[in-house]
């Protein structure tokens, strides 16, 4: 074991030190015949590669890796010599030449998080200092594996803006808005999948509501927006446009934290997406394709907080037998009810799981839109003579156009968004099925007792008709309802 503790050390090691050495250098200036030189197969095959690795293989073995399966290793230790394997090729292709970027950059950088991770996977397999350093380094194991999915995300979309040249000199600011705010309503969306499908335990265990946590990202995220949209001392519309929406973020961030206070559910993060959807919408732009592009990125935000304001209102996540339909608080259905066996029983489960799946769809939808609506690519689909409907259909049914590539290399999705939450769901359930959590095991016996001596107060478990109507609780406080008016 110490032998091969050692090898897998210095194989670590040299996958490190090597790659930045064999590396071929990068020009400062380019020529036409350069930039213009077509893509050889040992690039293609690079992108491929790579993709492969960090976009499915590596996300896989981390869910692995959380639910303890005894694939986890194999599969990451695949994934570190194919990802070093795809470094070697995109620094041996041949054709066309590129600018020094922060994809090669960070290309290097990766390779400190990868051997971390190598380096503590063996300390773990070796099963030692088990009460003293050992728990701080699954701590920090566990850490760096789940940054792995954000890690290759950001090497993709690096990958694809240097394929393409964009985001240099004065479009860099835009460049960062639109990938930044882009790729966080994918994450926002992912997220909320995975508390809306694998997460209600830990909600019930935190005892905050999901939009709690909503309404703290959507404050701290208008602070940050409020002081970083305007530079210099002219104020352009965009800018007080900009530094607007930030302020409606914050403010309504702060409001949506005291009404979510006590587990309570609130529509306020939701009507702040609506907002922000409406805005986008309304954005002028100097190209019309730009203008109607980012009207159907409010579009599909504004639809996104429709629906979550609907599956918080109307849609429960989950009901109880023998509830009468009666128009009163006590049996309301909106709550986190225990689930069960009897669960997949229930007719009227699958229509509310299937709604369920609408927001957090449309916020990755939007996001792919707007990462795919900034000046460089439209000006590139402006000068190809595209309209605006083919353009956001192409954009809708193959990939965001920051990855203009993917429409040759990747022609047969048919929905990136779609992909992307197919993906997702499938991450979720392996979780669910593999490892500590595969059906029969010692862990997944024991699930039901823990959801059953879960405390849990009102907002997620509704009273039962009979006991509520023998034992009257105390009048409920309703929104524009007066103290005296009860009385």
């Amino acid at each position: 074991m110490a032998a091969l503790a050692r090898l897998s050390l210095l194989l670590a090691v040299l996958c490190t030190v090597v790659p930045p050495v064999l590396a071929h250098a990068h020009h400062d200036e380019l020529t036409e015949e350069e930039k213009n030189a077509p893509v050889d197969a040992v690039l293609w095959i690079h992108m491929a590669l790579q993709i492969a690795i960090w976009g499915f293989l590596f996300p896989i073995g981390m869910v692995l890796g959380i639910s303890r399966s005894r694939w986890h290793v194999p599969l990451q230790s695949a994934g570190f010599a194919l990802t070093t394997a795809g470094y070697f090729l995109g620094h041996s292709h041949k054709g066309r030449a590129f600018l020094p970027s922060v994809h090669g950059t960070f290309a290097r950088i990766l390779y400190i998080p990868i051997v971390a991770q190598l380096v503590l996977g063996i300390y773990l397999k070796l099963h030692i200092h088990e009460k003293s350093v050992r728990p701080w380094a699954v701590r920090a194991h566990g850490v760096l594996g789940k940054a792995y999915p954000i890690l290759g995300w950001t090497q993709m979309l690096f990958g694809a803006i240097t394929f393409r040249g964009y985001c240099r000199g004065g479009n860099l600011g835009q460049c960062l808005a639109h990938y930044l705010m882009g790729s966080g309503f994918i994450a926002y969306g992912i997220i909320m999948a995975i508390l809306l499908i694998a997460g209600e335990a830990w909600i019930k265990r935190t005892r905050r509501s999901p939009e709690w946590w909503d309404s703290w990202v959507i404050m701290l995220w208008g602070i940050v927006n409020t002081f970083t949209e305007h530079r210099g001392a002219h104020w352009s519309v965009k800018d007080m446009q900009h530094t607007s929406l930030g302020v409606i973020w914050w403010v309504g961030g702060a409001l949506g934290i005291w009404l979510s206070r006590h587990n309570q559910r609130s529509v306020v993060p939701s009507l702040i997406i609506m907002i922000t959807g409406w805005a986008m919408s309304e954005h002028a732009q100097a190209l019309m394709i730009s203008t109607k592009v980012h009207a159907m990125f409010g579009n599909v935000l504004m639809l996104a907080g429709l629906a979550r304001i609907i599956e918080v209102c109307f849609v429960a996540p989950s009901y109880e037998r023998d509830v009468p339909a009666a128009d009163s608080d006590r049996h309301s259905e909106r709550t986190l009810a225990p689930s069960g066996p009897s669960i997949s029983e229930n007719p009227r489960l699958a229509i509310v799981q299937a709604f369920r799946h609408l927001p957090p769809f449309l916020l990755i939808a939007a996001g792919l839109l707007f990462m795919s609506a900034t000046d460089e690519e439209l000006d590139y689909v402006h000068e190809n003579e595209m309209d605006h409907v083919t353009y956001v259909l192409i954009m809708l049914r193959y990939c965001p156009s920051f990855s203009v590539m993917c429409l040759i290399l990747i022609p047969w999705l048919s929905s990136l968004a779609s992909v992307i939450y197919a993906f997702v769901l499938f991450l979720i359930n392996v979780w669910g099925t593999t490892g500590r959590n595969a059906p029969g095991g010692a862990s997944s016996s024991q699930i039901g007792l823990q959801d059953e001596s879960l405390e849990l107060d009102k907002w997620y478990q509704s009273v039962p008709a009979a006991e509520a109507d023998a034992h009257p609780i105390s009048p409920q406080f309703v929104i524009g309802e007066h103290e005296h008016d009860r009385d």
